[in-house]
């Protein structure tokens, strides 16, 4: 191109690497002066003012996609990733009507000479998120039905409780059931209906899903 009557810088550019710091500056100062225009735009200013990048396309667009400015003019509206909660977490209700509960811990407590381990228990409001603990001796179901009947003997009866699948849960769920099938008078049946005494309707998460609980895992971690 020597013979072209065109100005000497465009005849005989500056080839630029693809990698380099005056590189980056010089591609920095030109998006900039051309108000974040895209990578056409971007290439062809460099280019007119007597500049070649080697690998020139793909060196603009890595810095068109890390440029804050661009990213906030060219990005996508975000959408929520969130379902729609559970009708017992909307529906105004008596405190602990609707409840989810789990295990912590464990501890390491004293008991006399020997050392043993004490879970706790929390139980949770959905509707108010109010928060009662018990503690626990073990993981097993009977020491649950314990924790579950002095939670029910200090705040009232309750009418639904979630959790996740433990073995304990599941076990109390199945020992429950099973000792209502065993009521067969029709009266005593109604009765425990009407008060929601021990008549509970248990809701379970599907397995490997701690997501699903995250009304009571912050709780958790909270306390």
């Amino acid at each position: 191109m020597r013979q072209s009557s065109i100005a000497y810088d465009v005849k005989h550019p500056v080839i630029l690497p693809k990698k380099g710091h005056v590189t980056n500056l010089i591609l920095c100062h030109f998006h900039q002066l051309i108000k974040h225009q895209g990578r056409g735009i971007t290439q062809n200013e460099i280019r007119s003012s007597g500049y070649r990048i080697v690998g020139g396309s793909s060196v603009v667009s890595n810095h068109i996609s890390k440029c804050v400015s661009c990213r906030k003019l060219r990005g996508r509206p975000q959408e929520q990733m969130m379902a729609n909660l559970p009708e017992d977490r909307l529906e105004p209700a008596p405190p602990f009507t609707f409840c989810a509960v789990d295990y912590f811990g464990p501890w390491h407590v004293r008991e006399g000479r020997r050392e043993v381990k004490r879970y706790g228990v929390l139980f949770t409001c959905l509707a108010s998120r109010a928060v009662h603990l018990e503690v626990a001796s073990s993981l097993s179901t009977d020491s649950f039905l314990n924790a579950y009947r002095r939670f029910v003997g200090c705040r009232g009866p309750i009418q639904q409780l979630r959790s996740d699948q433990g073995t304990n849960f599941v076990g109390e769920k199945n020992e429950l059931q099973q000792a209502l099938s065993t009521l067969h008078h029709k009266k005593i049946q109604q009765e425990l209906a009407k008060r929601n005494c021990d008549w509970i309707d248990f809701k379970m998460n599907v397995p490997e899903a701690s997501h699903m609980g995250g009304a009571w895992e912050r709780q958790i971690r909270t306390v």
